[in-house]
């Protein structure tokens, strides 16, 4: 390897010149790559691909996890690997591996870290893993040998598992001495995946910064002067549901080591934070705030917490950084909520530690591209929007801050003194504001009142029941279609063919423009149940059925599974029907139950659904004209970030800048519905995956494509996006796509977007639905259009009748129900909401205006009545309460020295009440208490402020109530 710097700065050699950080990852990369033919691979997204349970990439190895398990297609990228090198980025916060709240009181914890990583797929194992590490460490990086320690696996007889001596004994013959040799239990040196799946030992290799002393003592006990640089785990074993351990088909090496603590060393750091990869972040964290300058203190010696807020800011700028480039936007669940809280913690320790004005949180920015733009070049793109969305949410929450700040203190006013702050309150300032607990804690502490801890507790228990009830259950892999890294080794040593599914594109559209799907013939190879195969499967039972060739689309790329059945050749009349279809290392596992006994070698023919096939065509399609038009509308940088398709409907989410605007929708149908109109040709074809990755303008979301990849455009065949210089692909939608589609257009007949919102800031999701249920829609549409006219138009007319008025201002309300919730345009679901808002708040103004008029001449008619009385005790009529309590306050501030109580009978039997009580009446006569005497006396209840009452009662004893208020009044006068 040709080293194109030197090291002038070691462990050993003090000074200036230290390698930078980029040097340092460079090398690493260059060594496996150069000198261990390595194929050196980017960092895959922080947002994890087709891995629900992680809420983000937490490890270098996450992107690899199709190979261990033995999942990956056969034709993909993947599956080639042998032996790979690569820096990934991490995000280690929320989940199983959350370091958020430890970062920034030591100088060592990180949400967001650089795992430099090699791997070997069945091809090395321990021997060259270890050569290479140590000749990394020691001859290229010349870090002093007698500074390391290795730790090995020490053996668990609980599991049956002996010690690692092999391990052990290439470390020895590498010239470790055997006092930097060191054995470990079970939790240090053996690493799994997961509760299940592959796992083994592993090698870690230990630092000591102190050096000249034997720190054998301190390795893996916590001292932050001896810590582990470099894991390197040995997968042998797979870790069964039973939780016995079986030997994997073939070994694999994944090793990680974190580049901030192998920079920490290379530069003579005591800390992370004191590299190149942090200090210009913090000096910019310094130039733009008022607190004095980093000086890396911690715990008691960090008075005031300022090196903590320094440590925490920068450290979690980076995280958003990556996070944002990666289409991870802080928002209100999952990863998008843990981002949230880091972003919500870095503005908190910004304005009440730093005291920075706000924006510094997005001012640093530019710093972090700096560090890192280089080595991840996604990150120099879109450094505005990055900006904009940490300025947007910094805004929201210092407003929510101050929206709960009003609300303890308006809460504690309300409440009795000595007694707790109610947890519903805090559970709501929690939940529904994001505002943190501990700052409840803090300003009720300071008004010397607690938090009902238990009730709070009590309310996120529930919260976390709720979260974990539903979806963890459509999580659980199924044991009948998932086949397990056994039973795939199984297959493949027994030379079982994957399945050959290219049958399912041979489908042709006739002359009479309908489509024909041919039935495919096909043996069962293999049965599989409860996770292991079988040679046959009886009546009644589940199982999944590996044929040799299949037309069935197994779910993938976002489009759902055919169903279907099949049929045993010459039996015509029994039918396995096919529930769902998945794909696994390159095998086609169809989902049946057995009507009766099923076994390998039986020859079967399948039959798809064809309308569900054809809608699920029909709805992929639009799914790419829809991709295409969106780019077109709304700009080239609108990125796909996920979609789905089913044979009802499809759901499409992008990157936006703002909210899409019904003009917008509009244009985006247009330009849809013109390419339907224009009837163009779908071309498909296979391509070599390094020739389709150079089309000018391709569409590729981030996943795993298999090699050859298929390419389908449109209007333009693939030859001519293929040829070198074309801009074809750029003025028309060309995608790699493994999905089902129509041959052309016009069988799609229309599309209507259903369906607009943002999920969280940045990133937009439509809902579009084609065919007849597209036209349907558009049909409802116009009906709704035209009750939204009617109604306007009577609005209009302007009626004096209350009811009148109550009544449209009713309609208007179960209109606005209907528009929201009915399947119409979304450009015209919106207009009509518009409309119907104007509508409430014109048809609410008026009802008021009539009301006042109404309790106007009442109450003159009244206080004519009833001149200059200091109690007025009577009946009126009113067709509501708050017509009635209108008439009360008119009476009041005609006289004020007056109090008042009227009742109306209602048709219904009931009697409203209200009441009002003079000021100068005040503490000795409560209108709450008037009111509550008088409706008891009906009968019913009441309640009220000392002022103002109101209540209802029934009417038997009418009178006897009027007599009550009398009394009561001139009782309290």
């Amino acid at each position: 390897l040709v080293v194109p710097w030197r090291w002038r700065c070691s462990p050993r050699r003090g000074g200036a010149g230290c390698p930078p950080a980029g040097q340092v990852r460079a090398a690493f990369l260059r060594f496996f790559q150069e000198r261990h033919g390595h194929r050196r691979l980017p960092s895959a997204p922080v947002r994890p691909r087709g891995d629900p349970r992680l809420l983000f990439v937490n490890a270098g190895m996450n992107q690899f996890k199709p190979i261990f398990l033995g999942t990956a297609h056969p034709r993909s990228e993947l599956a080639r690997h042998r032996r790979v090198v690569n820096s990934q980025k991490c995000v280690r916060a929320g989940g199983k591996h959350n370091d958020l709240e430890d970062v920034g009181r030591d100088t060592y914890h990180h949400t967001f870290f650089e795992m430099l990583g090699n791997w070997s797929f069945g091809d090395y194992f321990k021997e060259e893993a270890c050569s290479m590490a140590w000749e990394l460490l020691t001859e290229v990086y010349e870090i002093p040998r007698d500074r390391l320690y290795v730790t090995y696996f020490g053996g668990d007889a609980s599991l049956g598992l002996s010690a690692d001596e092999e391990c052990r004994d290439v470390w020895l013959r590498l010239g470790v001495p055997a006092s930097h040799v060191l054995p470990f239990p079970l939790k240090d040196n053996f690493w799994e995946m997961g509760d299940t799946g592959p796992c083994g030992p592993c090698t870690e290799i230990h630092y000591d910064h102190v050096g000249h002393r034997n720190a054998a003592a301190l390795v893996n006990q916590g001292s932050p002067d001896v810590v582990e640089i470099w894991n390197l785990v040995f997968m042998q074993y797979s870790r069964e549901v039973e939780g016995n351990l079986l030997p994997l088909p073939q070994h694999h090496v994944d090793t990680g080591m974190g580049l901030e603590r192998l920079v920490t060393i290379l530069q003579n750091k005591h800390s992370n934070y004191d590299t190149d990869l942090f200090t210009p972040i913090l000096d910019a964290i310094h130039k733009g705030c008022r607190a004095p300058r980093y000086q890396g203190l911690v715990g008691d010696a960090d008075v005031g917490r300022v090196n903590m807020a320094y440590r925490v800011v920068a450290d979690h700028v980076r995280t958003l950084c990556v996070c944002i480039a990666d289409g991870i936007y802080p928002g209100f669940s999952g990863a998008e909520l843990v981002l949230r809280r880091i972003l919500r913690r870095a503005v908190r320790f910004c304005s009440e530690v730093l005291h920075a004005p706000p924006g510094l949180l997005a001012s640093l920015v530019p710093s972090v591209v700096e560090v890192l733009g280089d080595a991840y070049p996604e990150l120099t793109k879109n450094t505005d929007q990055t900006m904009a969305i940490i300025n947007e949410n910094e805004a929201a929450f210092l407003s929510a801050l101050e929206r709960g700040r009003r609300i303890i203190e308006r809460t504690v006013q309300q409440i009795e003194p000595s007694t707790n702050f109610p947890a519903e309150v805090a559970w709501s300032l929690y939940g529904n504001l994001g505002f943190p607990l501990d700052l409840i804690d803090l300003m009720l502490e300071e008004k010397g009142i607690s938090l009902d801890s238990a009730a709070f507790n009590e309310l996120a228990l529930e919260d976390a029941k709720r979260k974990a009830g539903g979806p963890q259950a459509g999580q659980l892999e199924d044991t009948n279609t998932h086949l397990d890294v056994h039973s795939l080794a199984q297959l493949q040593s027994s030379n079982v063919p994957a399945t050959d599914d290219s049958p399912k594109y041979a489908y042709t559209l006739g002359q009479d423009g309908q489509y024909e799907f041919s039935p495919c013939q096909a043996t069962v190879l293999m049965l599989y149940r409860d996770q292991s195969l079988q040679k046959e499967v009886g009546a009644g039972q589940c199982c999944g059925v590996i044929l040799d060739r299949t037309n069935f689309y197994a779910e993938q790329g976002g489009q759902a599974s055919d169903q279907g059945y099949m049929i045993r050749l010459g039996q015509q009349d029994i039918l396995f029907p096919v529930k769902s279809v998945h794909l696994c290392g390159g095998y086609v596992i169809h989902e049946i139950t057995a009507v009766e006994t099923l076994c390998v070698g039986d020859q079967v023919q399948l039959f798809v659904d064809e309308a569900q096939r054809l809608a699920c065509m029909t709805n992929h399609t639009a799914t790419h004209l829809l991709n295409f038009a969106l780019r077109h509308v709304l700009g080239d940088h609108t990125e796909q970030r996920g979609s789905h398709v089913t044979a009802e409907r499809l759901r499409f989410d992008f990157d936006t800048k703002g909210p899409v605007t019904v003009e917008q929708l509009q244009q985006v149908e247009q330009v849809v519905q013109d390419m339907i109109k224009r009837n163009e040709v779908m071309h498909m074809a296979e391509v070599p995956l390094t020739l389709a990755r150079r089309v000018q303008g391709l569409r590729a979301v981030d996943e795993g494509y298999p090699d050859p990849v298929r390419i389908v455009s449109l209007g333009v065949p693939v030859e001519s996006v293929l040829t070198r210089d074309s801009e074809a692909a750029m003025q028309t939608s060309v995608e790699l796509c493994c999905g089902t589609h129509l041959l052309k257009t016009g069988g799609m007949e229309d599309l209507t977007i259903i369906g607009e919102r943002q999920l969280v800031k940045g990133i937009s999701r439509v809902i579009a639905v084609t065919g007849r249920q597209a036209k349907q829609a558009r049909e409802v549409g116009q009906c709704l259009a035209m009750e939204v006219d009617s109604v306007s138009l009577r609005m209009k007319q302007r009626s004096t009748s209350i009811p009148e008025m109550q009544n449209l201002s009713k309609e208007v309300g179960q209109l606005t129900k209907v528009v929201t919730s009915t399947a119409m345009p979304q450009w015209q679901r919106k207009e009509l909401q518009t409309i119907l808002k104007a509508l409430q708040r014109t048809a609410n103004t008026a009802i008021k205006k009539l009301e006042i008029q109404q309790a106007e001449e009442k109450a003159r008619s009244l206080l004519a009545k009833h001149c200059s009385q200091p109690v007025i005790v009577d009946t009126v009529p009113a067709d509501s309460l708050s017509i009635l309590m209108k008439v009360v306050n008119q009476l009041c501030d005609k006289s004020p020295g007056t109090s008042v109580l009227l009742l109306s009978p209602q048709a219904s039997g009931e009697v409203l009440c209200a009441c009002q009580v003079s000021k100068n009446c005040l503490p000795v006569f409560s209108a709450a208490d008037w009111a509550v005497a008088v409706c008891t006396q009906m009968e019913g209840k009441a309640g009220g402020s000392p002022i103002v009452a109101k209540g209802s009662g029934n009417a038997k004893d009418m009178q006897g109530a009027l007599t009550t208020a009398l009394e009561f009044a001139q009782s309290k006068l």
